[in-house]
């Protein structure tokens, strides 16, 4: 990685509430549910969960881990431009571990996908960071595994699914 990157790296690290929102605790809110579809259905009862919630169920393709995410007690901060920070899967098929051929791409894997272990709300550029360097993508899965023992991967621990 360049040694400016290095830098911003530092910052974002150094600054993690600015740019980084974790979930309070890990939610499975629609085991076997992907991104696949372009609008999503909630069971009743999930509806009803999350409307008690004061959670408006998103049906957009990624609406359901975002729901997931707020459900678990995540916070989504709004930018300046009045939309919410992203919601990142930390498992988003970039980046495989070593020799491994490949890794999880949650949005593509019903046990995950939903998962709020997995889901992280970042700043734009924190977002882009996580998108463009592995290093700064598996210091999040890292910290994922410390906070809630996810790891679909089995790198840090066994082996999730």
């Amino acid at each position: 990685m360049d040694e400016d990157y290095e830098k911003i790296v530092k910052i974002v690290r150094d600054n993690l509430p600015a740019f980084i929102s974790w979930p309070k605790r890990s939610l499975l809110l629609l085991p076997g549910v992907t991104r696949d579809a372009r609008y999503h259905q909630y069971p009743t009862e999930v509806k009803q969960q999350l409307i008690k919630a004061g959670i408006t169920p998103d049906k957009r393709s990624n609406g359901p881990a975002i729901c997931s995410f707020l459900l678990a007690d995540g916070i989504r901060p709004v930018r300046e431009t009045g939309k919410g920070w992203n919601i990142h899967h930390l498992y988003d098929g970039k980046f495989p571990y070593n020799n491994n051929p490949t890794t999880t791409h949650a949005v593509k894997d019903g046990r995950f996908f939903t998962e709020a272990a997995g889901l992280v709300a970042l700043h734009p550029l924190a977002d882009a960071m996580a998108d463009e360097f592995a290093d700064f993508a598996w210091w999040l899965r890292r910290e994922a595994y410390d906070r809630f023992g996810f790891d679909p991967d089995g790198v840090f621990g066994e082996r999730q699914g």
